[in-house]
């Protein structure tokens, strides 16, 4: 049914942290101290995790991703965990087998997940019902299913009122939401299409999940509930704006001044973001700042990390100022491949193989994997038939048909014969897709830290720095006050050097 008050849903840990942070700044401990302050504030919901982040903090922390799940549900009883599924992959880029989807949802219920956001990057419906359903099978509680806002010739606001309305009139949807990764919705667009979705979804709750990476988003929330949204993703402002999510304190005071009810515990927040300007010093993370707007995001649609990530590496084959015939390039592979959304993976598809065909002597030179697995399917049909020419080109290599033969992921029962059968479930699927040295090393890790304090973190940071330094024997700190003397265990005992 249709919410009596304007919720809000969290977006710090998870999609500012990607969107600012790249999804590798947060550590389980840095979570852990901030979430009862989180759960004080009155979110509906915490936008957590994905598997691409699972997949991050056991390679780059060597943490186990289901610990943290368990270790944040303790720590915030009250407001649910929500975790951001395509439908179609866990962790590894492969499209997975349905039983092995099956596991991970239930794994993610069994660990502390209570809601689910499910995407489709082709916005097929099907794709997005079949998982849904798999979902609440699973035991998930509130299940969302995601409308992927993108700016095309096809998609038009009978597009997406045709998906809406068939995602609400599906039993295991207990919610729609608009997902705008590009932050492309203007107020002007919102407008026309938020009503026609409010019609489509019926009494069901509409949200709206925008980014703010041309400025538009903090304009297009503040009209959002009186056009028919019942809810709004927001950040704490260290780690909102820039190509993340509106800042919660501005769009409570925007929406505040227009007579609207805030129902958020607003100290609770302040003190959430101050937590995250401390962090963010300590550890040397950018925080978010206001974008300004450039016309000309409309036409590629790149995602602003990919943008960043682009720019270094064609900067690194001093190919830099080839930048705006890229731009170009991606507007043009986009519209041959069938206009995918320019979301991950497909946005990664479309930009790789715009590059390459800038650099090569001639288009379509060499085409990357991901590519050819786009053109044969392995992602879903694009929205409107590809380019012949191009379709026929790449189906045609040798290496297209090479991947059109390749197996599909085995059965669950089958794919557990690979491993020992002493494992738990949670480490089997990790192992099951992803490199098992990474795997290795987290669970040599041990548990998860559980602690952090900003103030600490530089002296931390020169204490592992110091241990790295077999010359140094002895260091003395000093600074306000404060004093520390560090001894190896050679110059301590005296011992030989």
């Amino acid at each position: 049914m249709k919410t009596p008050k304007l919720q809000f849903i969290d977006t710090t840990l998870r999609d500012g942290n990607q969107s600012l942070w790249g999804a590798t700044g947060l550590r389980t401990g840095m979570m852990l101290e901030i979430a009862p302050v989180l759960d004080q504030v009155g979110y509906h919901a915490i936008d957590f995790s994905t598997s691409t982040h699972m997949a991050v903090t056991a390679r780059f922390h060597k943490e186990d991703p289901w610990e943290r799940f368990r270790l944040m549900k303790a720590r915030m009883p009250r407001t649910p965990l929500c975790f951001l599924s395509t439908g179609m992959r866990f962790i590894s880029w492969e499209t997975a087998h349905p039983e092995l989807m099956a596991l991970s949802y239930e794994l993610l219920v069994r660990n502390g997940v209570e809601r689910f956001m499910v995407m489709d990057p082709m916005n097929n419906t099907q794709a997005v019902l079949q998982s849904c359903r798999a979902i609440s099978k699973a035991g998930g509680r509130e299940i969302v299913g995601a409308l992927v806002y993108t700016v095309s010739p096809v998609h038009d606001d009978s597009f997406f009122a045709g998906m809406a309305r068939a995602l609400a009139a599906e039993p295991a949807v207990d919610r729609v939401y608009l997902k705008d990764p590009g932050g492309l919705l203007t107020p002007e667009r919102a407008r026309a299409l938020l009503p026609a979705l409010r019609t489509a979804v019926g009494d069901k709750p509409l949200e709206l999940h925008s980014h703010c990476t041309i400025g538009l988003a903090p304009f297009t929330y503040p009209e959002a509930p009186a056009l028919g949204i019942d809810a709004l993703h927001t950040a704490a402002r260290p780690l909102a704006n820039g190509t993340s999510q509106p800042a919660v304190e501005n769009v409570a005071s925007n929406l505040r001044a227009q007579g609207l009810d805030v129902d958020l515990d607003m100290e609770a927040a302040a003190r959430v973001s101050a937590y995250f300007v401390a962090l963010a010093r300590a550890q040397g993370l950018p925080q978010g700042v206001p974008q300004e707007y450039d016309a000309r995001y409309f036409r590629h649609q790149l995602p602003g990390g990919m943008i960043g990530t682009m720019r270094r590496q064609l900067r690194e084959m001093r190919q830099e100022h080839r930048i705006d015939e890229v731009y170009t390039e991606v507007e043009r592979v986009r519209a041959e491949l069938g206009y995918p959304i320019m979301v991950t993976p497909l946005s990664q598809v479309v930009a790789t193989m715009a590059v390459m065909n800038v650099l090569a002597p001639q288009r379509y030179a060499n085409v990357p994997d991901e590519v050819i697995r786009y053109v044969i399917g392995r992602f879903g049909t694009p929205p409107v038939a590809m380019d012949p020419n191009v379709r026929d080109r790449i189906e045609n290599l040798p290496r297209a048909r090479e991947l059109a033969a390749e197996p599909a992921m085995p059965e669950l029962g089958e794919l557990r014969k690979r491993f020992s059968p002493g494992l738990s479930d949670e480490e089997f699927i990790l192992r099951a897709v992803m490199p098992a040295d990474q795997v290795d090393a987290m669970v040599a890790a041990g548990p998860c830290r559980r602690d952090y304090s900003p103030a600490l973190a530089p002296v931390e940071k020169l204490l592992a720095e110091l241990a790295r330094r077999p010359d140094v024997s002895h260091a003395r700190i000093e600074r306000d006050g404060f004093v520390m003397e560090v001894r190896s265990h050679a110059a301590a005992t005296g011992a030989a050097r």
